[in-house]
């Protein structure tokens, strides 16, 4: 069978590092959008205050399955 996908880009974050902040943005995405099958990072980043990083940030494609 034949499928059609459709990907969008978001970004997550995290106080921990960069796998959480995936796992937070996919999770994020899991509550609203069904047949999620893979992703591809597009950009890491962090937020740094006081010397020290804060936060990581990293931008997701993330592909998901149109239903038939």
């Amino acid at each position: 069978m034949e499928h059609t996908y459709k990907s969008i880009e978001i970004t997550g974050s995290s106080k921990t590092g960069t796998d959480d902040a995936i796992r937070n943005a996919i999770a994020k995405a899991a509550q609203t959008i069904t047949n999620l099958h893979w992703f591809e990072v597009v950009s890491t980043r962090g937020y740094i205050e006081d010397g020290k990083v804060q936060y990581w940030q990293v931008t997701l494609k993330i592909g998901f399955r149109l239903e038939d």
